[in-house]
């Protein structure tokens, strides 16, 4: 089950697991996006009950669930001082609690099969804030403590939990109009700038998110439990 996959690095994940031999159960508040998914569900996951109610249909459909890929996000550029409570309550519902009402939801299904995978989409953002997207980066490092703790609590389960943290990727909430790079100034100046910014010297496609978030999901990773793996073109160093 991939959840916000009618788009970007959740349709290229979902995608990528199909024509992998995966049964797929996609999610998001838009139509079915049509990429050979057993199942889609229209849903908005910063709902109480919604996760809930996703989970339970990609249940019923697939027999199970052997993996859980917590995807959906929401994201803008502001000041820390213009951000509202209901803004910040907003953000905290969708990329945290939906994480956690569907990870909560789908650990029974997980224990029945004996184990399984979660993946939790973070950001290089949680790792370091971003000043200019304060609540994006809080609720993105609340997302890689909630997958340690995760990964702590049900590994002797053989239920693993690891995180991901992209960088800026050519998607829509990048790419589009009125996304992160029309909100920073002139579309083509801003990516240039932020493509330069990486070490790799580009932004990333979403398949190649999609390519580390199918390995997280498969028996190829069965010994990688409580990590946070970083897509970010080497934005963020590793500190020793």
């Amino acid at each position: 089950m991939v959840t916000g996959s009618t788009g970007g690095i959740g349709l290229e994940t979902a995608r990528l697991l199909t024509d992998e031999g995966a049964q797929v159960v996609t999610s998001g508040r838009s139509e079915r996006p049509g990429v050979g998914e057993a199942l889609h569900v229209t849903a908005d996951l910063s709902q109480p009950g919604e996760p809930e109610r996703l989970v339970a249909a990609a249940a019923k459909e697939l027999g199970g669930l052997d993996c859980l890929v917590n995807n959906v996000g929401i994201v803008r550029t502001a000041s820390f001082e213009e951000v509202s409570d209901e803004e910040w309550d907003a953000y905290w519902q969708l990329n945290v609690m939906s994480y956690v009402r569907a990870i909560r939801a789908g650990l029974p299904l997980l224990r029945a099969r004996g184990g399984g995978s979660i993946v939790n989409v973070s950001s290089t953002a949680g790792k370091r804030p971003s000043t200019g997207m304060p609540h994006y980066s809080v609720t993105k490092a609340a997302v890689l403590s909630l997958s340690r703790l995760v990964a702590d609590l049900y590994a002797s389960e053989g239920i693993r939990c690891n995180a991901l943290t992209p960088g800026p990727t050519a998607t829509e909430s990048w790419l589009g109009e009125g996304g992160l790079a029309d909100q920073q100034g002139e579309r083509e100046a801003v990516l240039e700038k932020v493509g330069a910014g990486r070490p790799l010297g580009r932004l990333a496609q979403p398949e190649e998110i999609a390519a580390v978030i199918a390995f997280l999901c498969s028996d190829r990773a069965s010994y990688v439990t409580g990590s946070s793996w970083s897509a970010d073109g080497g934005t963020v160093p590793i500190i020793i």
